[in-house]
């Protein structure tokens, strides 16, 4: 593989990544759906933070409209990302500092807003429509635990 060739399929995967999370952002349930592997034989797996392994392509999609029912308003902000290209296969890794708002309470027009962040590893597949997700992987970032909270093990 030359290396303009690489450059060209690391800025198709970069381009593949930003596109899931632009539809999240946007509620586009019909993006989300197009983006994610749909060979007809090839399982594909999600996890999402604090959820069960999810197995095929219906379950994950049902996941995903479930979320976007839910979430009134989600932003991605994506820091850390990193691109291992090895062939027809792409692993994407990523911070994605998230801030979100459910349904809104008591007439307002947005629910609280919640920060959180998580890193992801998004496996990617070249297909003939571009490069498609095959698993989706993420998990939350604990917060450092501060140093005052610590038992004093000076004795």
């Amino acid at each position: 593989m030359t290396h303009a060739s690489r450059r060209t399929d690391r800025t198709a995967v970069e381009a593949a990544n930003t596109a899931f999370y632009e539809a999240m952002e946007q509620g586009d349930f019909d993006a989300v759906t197009d983006l994610w592997l749909d060979d007809g034989a090839t399982p594909v797996s999600c996890v999402h933070p604090g959820w069960p392994v999810l197995t095929g392509r219906g379950e994950v999609l049902r996941s995903y409209a479930l979320i976007m029912a839910n979430t009134d308003y989600i932003q991605f902000f994506l820091t850390d990302v990193e691109i291992s290209l090895a062939g027809d296969v792409a692993v994407v890794t990523c911070t994605e500092n998230i801030l979100s708002g459910g349904p809104a309470e008591d007439g307002a027009e947005l629910g609280p807003l919640v920060g959180e962040l998580v890193v992801a590893t998004n496996v990617f597949r070249r297909t003939s429509d571009g490069w498609r997700l095959w698993s989706h992987h993420a998990s939350p970032v604990l917060p450092e635990n501060d140093d005052s909270d610590a038992p004093d093990t000076d004795d």
